[in-house]
């Protein structure tokens, strides 16, 4: 039997903000309307190259700090960059950012990773200024729920 494909959701949460994005990506994610899925999520400073390696898509969750994503993420791309390089090419990804003032920067430093790794974008990244508000987190569900939907047998 064929395992279902897996999409990693790789998130670095350290405000109430970021949690409140998370939560809806998640909803969206495990919606009962998409079948045969598999959600792993995994904070940034935990997860590997043996997670990337074994997901079909990924979802990345960021704040957006000094102009930059988080330390955490960029960790998380340090260490399973190489590994991951030659046996990921052309797998879906996306992206939510969450920022004070800006998120374009750290909307840029992942996709630049992203393109290196010859990931596809499957999604217009989400960003939020300030505090998520119903919209945000709708914007939000619908990442989760378009991202874990492509990958659908």
């Amino acid at each position: 039997m064929a395992s279902m494909p897996t999409l990693l959701i790789v998130r670095h949460t350290p405000s109430p903000s970021m949690q409140a994005m998370l939560e809806a990506v998640l909803a969206g994610a495990r919606d009962e309307a998409i079948e045969g899925v598999e959600v792993v999520v995994r904070p940034a400073l935990a997860a590997t190259a043996v997670d990337v390696l074994a997901a079909d898509g990924y979802l990345l969750g960021t704040p957006a700090n000094i102009g930059y994503m988080s330390g955490a993420l960029k960790h998380f791309f340090d260490q399973s960059y190489y590994p991951c390089l030659e046996a990921t090419i052309g797998r879906p990804y996306a992206l939510y950012v969450h920022g004070g003032s800006d998120t374009t920067g750290a909307v840029r430093s992942v996709e630049t990773i992203a393109t290196g790794l010859k990931w596809k974008r499957l999604h217009e990244p989400v960003t939020v200024i300030g505090t998520p508000d119903a919209r945000d987190r709708e914007a939000c569900w619908e990442l989760g729920a378009a991202t874990a939907a492509s990958l659908m047998p």
